[in-house]
Parts: C-alpha cells; structure tokens; sequence
C-alpha cells in the first residue's frame, strides 16, 4: 500500500471519527496528531493525512455544495458517515491539489467504499466523483 494510500485511510479514519462523535474535526485531528507523535516510522502517511484534512476544514462548504450538487436525491446528512467522509477526500484531491490526478482520487475512493461501506457506495461515490471531475 502506497503512502498515499495509508495517508487517505487514515485522513478518512480523522474525518469519520469527528462526524460519527460529532466533535469538531480539530479535536479528532489533535487526537491522530498525538498518536503520529508515537510513530514515526508513518510520518510519510501522517504528513499528506493532515494535508487532506486541513484542506477539507478550509474547503468545507464547497466541498459539501459540491456533493450536494452532483449528489442526486441524496441529502449529506442521509449518506452513510463513511461515503461522507470519502467523497469529502475525493473532492478535496480533484479540485484543490493538482498533484493528485483525478482518476487517482477516483479509484481511491471507489476501492475504499468497496471495502468500507455498503453495497451501493462504490457505485455511488464512482457516479458522484466521476460528475465532479467532468466539471473540474
């Protein structure tokens, strides 16, 4: 598993946590944050982990008009917690960082909600993604 790859799981595991607690991100972030500072073989993941959540906290809102807008008939709030947080990461990596392709994002994303979500949310996040991408 690449870097990346760990850096997006656990950016995910940050961002799951908050809305599933419903404590600020910040406060779930800080948590990872002490938890990286016990690791250092990870600080490659741990680096580009924060980068995605702190470019999600600064994008928050376009990032969750985007959903909404390509998103339809689902509300955020009716999405499970999980295809929240993944299309969260997506979009940041498709509009707001050029280092990532989209196709990249995509296939991250869509590999994730296999594995982490349910039967539908592959399909789904692939569809909402693939929306945002053509409109990037």
């Amino acid at each position: 598993m690449s870097a990346r790859t760990k850096a997006r799981k656990r950016a995910l595991d940050i961002l799951f946590a908050a809305d599933v607690r419903q404590i600020p991100i910040a406060e779930s972030l800080a948590a990872e944050a002490a938890r990286a500072a016990s690791e250092p073989d990870r600080e490659a993941s741990w680096l580009y982990a924060r980068d995605i959540v702190d470019g999600v906290v600064d994008h928050f809102s376009e990032i969750d008009e985007t959903i909404e807008s390509y998103a339809q008939g689902w509300t955020i709030a009716r999405m499970p917690a999980v295809d929240r947080a993944l299309l969260r990461i997506a979009i940041w990596e498709i509009l707001y960082n050029d280092e990532v392709p989209a196709s990249v994002a995509i296939a991250e994303a869509v590999e994730a909600a296999k594995t982490l979500s349910t039967d539908e949310s592959a399909g789904f996040v692939n569809g909402v993604l693939g929306k945002v991408a053509q409109s990037a």
